[in-house]
């Protein structure tokens, strides 16, 4: 059965996690101003297909880590702000899929992978934790605390590929 003790077992967790998601958001908005020549008007399309997702990634990792560590919460509660994120994250990651596919921008599977599909099972995870989490399900925390973890994991790996790619053509352009 769940309880909001079961859910305060966790506390590290989510405090490690939810600091680092903070960190890295942060961080990515450094890399942003730093690549202010990158970032051009011809590259906005770029930048909303391959720099927003990770963005709202972290965010969510971010939101979803900081309201798990809220001591005021029921699991119904918990579980539709974890379920709207999922939501959320699911539609626009759906539709970030479609567009890198769609590009000539990169034709590699695993940016196909890294931020299509990846993000989306991670949102997928995150509607089945919700939907644990508000059936009283203990399998709901981990559900929650593994895509948190896939969504945090395939986010620095898709930041490191954007550093790389503003560097590269940074360089070229020089």
């Amino acid at each position: 059965m769940w309880t909001i003790e079961t859910l305060k077992q966790w506390h590290d967790f989510y405090m490690l996690v939810g600091t680092a998601g903070a960190t890295l958001l942060a961080l990515m908005f450094v890399a942003v101003s730093l690549g202010t020549g990158f970032l051009t008007e011809e590259r906005r399309a770029a930048a909303r297909t391959f720099m927003s997702p990770v963005v709202l990634h972290f965010t969510s990792v971010f939101f979803l880590s900081a309201i798990a560590l809220l001591p005021w919460h029921e699991a119904k509660f918990l579980a539709a702000l974890i379920g709207v994120t999922a939501v959320t994250g699911a539609v626009i990651s759906a539709w970030i899929t479609i567009q890198v596919v769609r590009t000539d921008m990169t034709n590699y599977l695993e940016d196909y992978l890294a931020y299509g599909l990846f993000p989306c099972l991670g949102y997928l995870a995150l509607l089945a934790a919700a939907v644990s989490i508000y059936l009283e399900k203990d399998f709901g925390l981990d559900a929650l605390a593994g895509a948190l973890l896939l969504l945090a994991i395939v986010s620095i790996r898709n930041a490191w590929d954007l550093t790389l790619t503003m560097v590269r053509r940074h360089g070229r352009a020089n």
